[in-house]
C-alpha cells in the first residue's frame, strides 16, 4: 500500500470511529453527525456501513420478552447451555436458512475470540458458510488450530480446509495451524504411529489448550449434505458400520450415538478428530446448527456434553423443545 493510500486509510477508519462513537454512544443524528463533521448525511452512512464491516462497532440484538428469549430460555434451563436463535421463516430453503444462521454465527462469534487465545475449526459445509461471512477483528498472539484432517482416498484436502481455516485467520489476524493428516485412516495402528511424530504432537498439544472449540454437526440425514458424507472420506462399509453402531452424528469426525456414547464405535480410532472427552474440557464449545433434519444429532451432542454455546435456527430450536 502506498503512503498516500495508508494515510487516507487511517483518516477514514479515524472519521468512522467518530462518527460512530456520536451515533452509537451519543445518540445524535445523523444529520447533526454530518454538521459536526462538516460532511453529507449519505457519507455519514458509508461511515457507520464501514465502521460495522471493520469490526469497530458490534451490534446485539436483545430483548427480554420476544418469542425467541423465552425459547433460549427453555435451552437453557432443559439443556444447559447457552443458545442464541436465528429468525428464518419456515417458508425458506435449506441452503438459504443454512446462510442465514451462519452469518449470524459469524456475528455472534467476534466477542468469543480475543487476543492471546486459540480457536480450534471443525472443516466442513457449516463452518465454509460461517467462515464467509466473518468480520474482522484485530486481535494480537492468537491462533486458529484446525481439528481434524482433511486427506482422503480422492484428495489432499488441504485446499477446501486451508481456505475455511485461512478465512477464520484473516479475519482475526491470527496464525494458522493446519493438520496436514488424513480425516480417517486405514488402519488405528498407523495412526497411533503417527500421533508420535514430534510435529503431529505439536499441533496435537495446540488443541489441548484451545480456549475456543467451534464447530457443525455432522450427520446422515442432513439436508444439506455434510461434507464428510458427500466427498468421498466414507465408503459403503465404512456408512454401513454406523448405521450398525447406531451413529447419530459426529463432531470432528468423531461419532457419537443418541446418548452421547461414543466408545467402541470402530471409525473413532481411524478418526484424527478430537476425542469428545478432550473436546468437554474446552472452556467454550461453540456449534453452529441449521435445519430440522440435524436434531437427532443435535440430541446426541448435546447429551454427550460438547457444547456449552448453541447457534441455531428458529425451527430448530423449537422442534428441540418438544418431546
Amino acid at each position: 500500500m502506498a503512503m498516500g493510500e495508508s494515510a487516507a486509510t487511517t483518516e477514514k477508519i479515524r472519521d468512522a470511529l467518530r462518527a460512530a462513537h456520536l451515533y452509537y454512544m451519543q445518540d445524535l443524528t445523523m444529520e447533526a453527525i454530518a454538521s459536526e463533521l462538516r460532511t453529507s448525511r449519505s457519507s455519514v452512512s458509508r461511515l457507520l456501513s464501514f465502521a460495522r464491516e471493520i469490526g469497530l462497532v458490534e451490534i446485539q440484538v436483545k430483548s427480554p420478552v420476544d418469542r425467541l428469549s423465552s425459547v433460549q430460555e427453555r435451552i437453557r434451563t432443559q439443556f444447559n447451555v447457552t443458545a442464541h436463535v436465528v429468525p428464518v421463516p419456515d417458508s425458506i430453503n435449506e441452503v438459504d436458512r443454512l446462510e442465514r444462521v451462519a452469518l449470524s454465527a459469524a456475528r455472534i462469534l467476534g466477542p468469543f475470540f480475543d487476543s492471546n487465545m486459540t480457536m480450534g475449526i471443525a472443516w466442513g459445509s457449516t463452518l465454509s458458510a460461517v467462515s464467509r461471512h466473518l468480520q474482522e477483528k484485530v486481535t494480537h498472539n492468537s491462533q486458529i488450530v484446525q481439528l481434524n484432517g482433511a486427506a482422503n482416498t480422492r484428495t489432499t484436502g488441504i485446499g477446501y480446509a486451508s481456505e475455511i481455516m485461512g478465512r477464520f485467520g484473516r479475519a482475526f489476524g491470527a496464525y494458522v495451524q493446519q493438520f496436514a493428516v488424513p480425516a480417517f485412516f486405514d488402519d488405528p495402528r498407523t495412526k497411533e504411529v503417527l500421533w508420535r511424530e514430534r510435529s503431529i504432537r505439536r499441533v496435537l498439544e495446540i488443541q489441548k489448550h484451545m480456549d475456543v472449540a467451534l464447530f457443525g454437526l455432522g450427520s446422515l440425514l442432513a439436508d444439506v449434505p455434510s461434507h464428510v458424507y458427500s466427498s468421498g472420506y466414507l465408503d459403503e462399509d465404512d456408512l454401513s458400520s454406523l448405521t450398525q453402531w447406531g451413529v447419530v452424528g459426529d463432531v470432528a469426525t468423531v461419532f457419537y450415538r443418541a446418548d452421547g456414547s461414543s466408545d467402541d464405535i470402530p471409525l473413532n480410532a481411524r478418526s484424527s478428530g478430537p476425542s469428545l472427552e478432550l473436546m468437554r474440557r474446552v472452556s467454550r464449545r461453540v456449534c453452529v446448527v441449521s435445519g430440522r433434519s440435524k436434531l437427532p444429532a443435535l440430541r446426541g451432542a448435546l447429551a454427550a456434553g460438547v457444547i456449552t454455546d448453541l447457534i441455531v435456527d428458529e425451527a430448530t430450536a423449537h422442534s428441540l423443545l418438544e418431546p
